[in-house]
């Protein structure tokens, strides 16, 4: 997530010469896929659903519960919702409606050109991300049963097991 909303911010500043957020107003209607992808990828950091980004907050959130961290878990929900206006308030500047409305930066966008060096891996980089974050999300259950799985079989942690049962 955060590697995909980077690659759209190099991109941008690339392509603009500039990193301010303000700048990024009326974005969609010059570049749609670095809009897509930076929303995308905004939406899956602030925990929404189905992305990959709030699969991995519930199972943090549901591991701090169980470990009785409850301070920690509502200052990671509460901190988790606020992040979400943010996120939000930067996807709906980039969706202005009105082409008045856009940045001077947008208004003055540059062709897209992926043949400049050093773009193709940053395409390939934000494709990447933006499908992993979004498939991710879909497809989390089998990810997660791999991934206990994978954990729950290493020999390190049967020994860890093993001598904890035998201390019981």
């Amino acid at each position: 997530m955060n590697l995909g909303a980077f690659s759209c911010v190099i991109l941008f500043s690339l392509r603009t010469g500039s990193d301010r957020i303000l700048d990024y107003s009326g974005l969609y209607q010059k570049d749609p896929l670095i809009t897509l992808g930076l929303s995308l990828c905004l939406l899956s950091l602030g925990g929404l659903p189905p992305m990959l980004g709030f699969f991995g907050k519930i199972y943090l959130f549901f591991a701090g519960w169980a470990n009785h961290q409850y301070l920690l878990v509502i200052v990671g929900l509460v901190t988790s919702v606020i992040s979400i206006y943010y996120y939000i308030s930067v996807i709906k500047m980039m969706v202005v409606k009105e082409p008045q409305e856009a940045s001077e930066i947008v208004k003055s966008y540059p062709e897209i050109n992926w043949g400049i060096v050093g773009l193709p891996p940053l395409r390939i980089a934000l494709y990447t991300c933006v499908a992993v974050t979004a498939l991710g999300g879909i497809l989390s259950n089998p990810l997660f049963k791999l991934a206990n799985t994978a954990v729950s079989e290493t020999p390190f942690l049967q020994d860890i097991i093993a001598t904890a049962n035998s201390i019981s």
